[in-house]
């Protein structure tokens, strides 16, 4: 990847799985003069994810895959089509496979609603609220193919309150998530 010098963006494919909430500020983010990103294609592995709207109505290519082993080389030809350079799962609920993740190594971020390495997986506000912890957060991270080891970017904490439930908390979370996103991006791409 080339760093961040001139008006040349690198050409970003986000995948989803879910309402696109993340989606919806990374393309918000990548129109800013100052963004070093253009989303080219947004990939997910349900049709009906609603957040393909957000997609659609940027006019974003997209795409639809499975995400099972037959469809790992599609995928990649789909993406080396596009000349992806960059990655950014933004609720993606599919596990990549490690054949996928060594051809995008140190170029695929995601998000979680967790301080990790604490409480990966699913169901983490539920979770941190049973554990009573004081604070939770959303940290961005490289993905590698060692599930344990990921490079953190960026993290956020955010107060647990008593009359919190996990909705409440999780809504906080995501709107933190909006915020350090694009900041990681930022962030990686400034340090290549």
């Amino acid at each position: 990847m080339t760093k961040l010098t001139g008006p040349k963006k690198i050409d970003t494919a986000v995948f989803i799985s879910g309402t696109g909430t993340n989606l919806s500020s990374l393309i918000k983010f990548s129109l800013k003069k100052r963004s070093p990103i253009i989303i080219k294609v947004v990939v997910s592995n349900k049709s009906k994810a609603k957040g393909l709207n957000f997609a659609k109505k940027h006019k974003i290519k997209v795409n639809i895959f499975k995400f099972n082993l037959k469809d790992d080389q599609k995928i990649l030809n789909f993406l080396s089509k596009n000349q992806i350079k960059l990655i950014c799962l933004a609720g993606f609920m599919k596990i990549l496979s490690k054949k996928f993740i060594k051809k995008f190594e140190g170029k695929i971020l995601n998000i979680h609603p967790s301080l990790l390495p604490k409480y990966k997986g699913l169901n983490t506000h539920e979770r941190v609220q049973k554990k009573n912890e004081k604070f939770s957060g959303c940290t961005v991270h490289l993905v590698n193919s060692k599930l344990k080891s990921e490079k953190i970017i960026l993290k956020k904490k955010v107060k647990i309150f008593k009359k919190d439930t996990s909705k409440k908390l999780a809504k906080r979370i995501l709107k933190q998530e909006h915020i350090i996103y694009p900041k990681a991006i930022l962030k990686l791409l400034s340090s290549l």
